[in-house]
């Protein structure tokens, strides 16, 4: 059985958890907090296995939690109302999350994630939430930031400026990279181009999306030329965007 706790301090958010919890017999609900203070009694007594924790809360938040412990030995499930910058700070992180309303489905699926993965997630996680929490604290990424990737395989660390451009393939995304490597990703192109910043990130065709800084030259006929000799097409509908977009390159 593994020892859950619950983080939230909406009533009825927090039945609904319990209820759904309570479907799964693989988990046993050891307790319940509301708020930043209360929780880290509770975890520091209880030592859960894992969380399942809102990021906003009465008096702070769950990343004020997370900074306050020493270690983290436990998994975390983030829950959040839609906010458009929790949930791509959580998406660079590559960590798993639900949004309110709970989705019976999703919420089966996530747990059941926590069942199968391997001895070295826990590792994996603290890395992911450095990130996360380096996403939260910065607003706007810049070249710099860090960016998680999950493959079948293993989780990728990057920064932005690693990644040279991406191509649609079916469902997936191909990342080219630095010093010629290359990964793919079980997500559409369509997940990263809303997750990467447009300030670095031209979405010149629908199954391109391609950092500035590797740029060299945009053709008027209708394709872009990377440095490393990559020619890119440009749809008809976007030309005037990307000539609008590289002549205000910083």
């Amino acid at each position: 059985m593994i020892r859950t706790l619950i983080i939230e301090d909406e009533p009825a958010i927090r039945k609904e958890i319990e209820w759904l919890l309570q479907k799964e017999t693989q988990f046993n609900l050891i307790g319940f907090a509301t708020s930043v203070a209360e929780s880290l009694v509770l975890i520091r007594a209880t030592k859960p296995e894992l969380i399942l924790m809102d990021i906003q809360l009465t008096d702070g938040t769950a990343f004020d939690i997370l900074d306050q412990l020493d270690e983290i030995p436990f998994r975390i499930i983030f829950i959040t109302a839609y906010n458009h910058f929790a949930v791509k700070a959580i998406k660079f992180g590559a960590l798993d999350y639900l949004l309110k309303p709970l989705d019976d489905a999703e919420f089966k699926s996530a747990l059941s994630k926590i069942i199968t993965e391997d001895e070295n997630h826990l590792a994996q996680q603290k890395q992911q939430i450095s990130i996360l929490k380096s996403q939260s604290s910065h607003g706007e990424s810049d070249l710099d930031s860090r960016i998680v990737l999950h493959t079948l395989e293993f989780l990728q660390v990057l920064q932005l400026r690693e990644i040279i451009y991406c191509q649609s393939e079916g469902g997936y995304t191909n990342f080219f990279l630095t010093e010629g490597r290359r990964i793919m990703i079980s997500k559409p192109l369509k997940f990263y181009d809303e997750l990467l910043p447009e300030k670095w990130f031209l979405r010149p065709h629908q199954s391109y999306l391609v950092n500035v800084l590797y740029v060299d030259k945009f053709l008027k006929s209708g394709t872009i030329v990377l440095k490393d000799k990559t020619e890119i097409p440009v749809s008809g509908r976007r030309k005037d965007y990307i000539l609008q977009h590289i002549n205000h390159i910083e």
